[in-house]
């Protein structure tokens, strides 16, 4: 086939063009910063929802990230941070005395940062009479000692949600009646939408920011208003945990969401933990409906104009 001059030069300029355009870097090549590389997380994953929000804003600022995601329930993830195996996790409770001691006979010194507030919610059936209940009714219902009929149903037996709990009753182990656990918090969305009568315990972030299937079954469930025990915040009335009272901390039952970061280096892993509490990261937290660990605040300037 014969080619012109015209032809020829044409085909030279797009070969420059297609030598010249930059090519993306692949992120396993990019330098280990606070914006670039990769690192790996543990996440409960009663906070999958709200974080995976943070990383693809994240990942739009700083495109040379990778982020490898490890979700489960707290008793599932803990142990693996703790082995040394992934050293960045998100969790609702800071470390122990004795885990904090694990990595700093390590010489690293773990760095914990909150970055949100979460509020467990109790629903009920649309259809349910009951839109309301106590904290005492709650800790009877746990301790095994209620006459009020009320039963609790948990994501699972291992999770976070179903800790802070046990936590609040002050027990060891679950009553033989009166409390029931599933697999995650979708499926105790959906089991309260098709049975009345049971309290269903989830995260506040998975009634408001939920994939579009569970919607038929968000329409069937209400959230509960809860009092605390008389003489505390949140005690003269029964609140919703709406993220107002998430802020004032009116709603009783409220948890930290902490990231906990032990790369022991200045990583990707630093820069991600100190973006979550920037006033980027807290606008996010913001508007998936949580409580933000701090609200920036707003000057006004105010001008003279007569």
């Amino acid at each position: 086939m014969k080619i012109n001059k015209k032809n020829l030069s044409f085909i030279l300029l797009l070969t420059v063009f297609a030598a010249c355009k930059p090519k993306p870097k692949p992120v396993d090549t990019v330098a280990q910063t606070r914006t670039s590389g990769t690192v790996s997380m543990l996440v409960d994953e009663s906070f999958s929802e709200v974080l995976a929000d943070q990383i693809e804003v994240f990942k739009t600022d700083y495109p040379d990230t990778k982020f490898t995601i490890v979700e489960g329930n707290e008793q599932k993830i803990l142990p693996t941070f703790l082995n040394d195996s992934v050293r960045v996790i998100i969790l609702s409770r800071m470390l122990t005395e004795a885990e904090d001691k694990m990595y700093r006979s390590r010489s690293i010194v773990p760095k914990t940062a909150r970055f949100g507030i979460d509020g467990i919610a109790l629903i009920a059936n649309v259809e349910n009479p009951d839109s309301n209940i106590t904290v005492n009714e709650v800790v009877d219902i746990m301790k095994g000692t209620s006459v009020s009929g009320k039963q609790l149903v948990f994501d699972n037996a291992y999770s976070s949600t179903l800790r802070y709990f046990k936590d609040l009753a002050a027990i060891k182990a679950l009553p033989a009646k009166g409390i029931y656990t599933l697999q995650t918090n979708n499926d105790v969305i959906k089991y309260i939408a098709e049975n009345k009568g049971f309290v269903g315990v989830v995260g506040v972030n998975w009634l408001i920011d939920n994939k579009e299937e569970m919607a038929p079954y968000l329409e069937k469930v209400k959230m509960m208003g809860v009092k605390n025990v008389k003489g505390k915040k949140g005690g003269d009335e029964f609140y919703r945990p709406i993220q107002a009272n998430l802020i004032n901390g009116k709603y009783p039952f409220l948890r930290n969401i902490y990231i906990i970061d032990a790369e022991g280096r200045d990583g990707l892993g630093t820069g991600f933990a100190n973006w979550l509490v920037s006033p980027r990261g807290q606008l996010i937290v913001l508007r998936s409906g949580l409580g933000p660990h701090k609200l920036a605040s707003r000057d006004f300037n105010f001008k003279n104009t007569n």
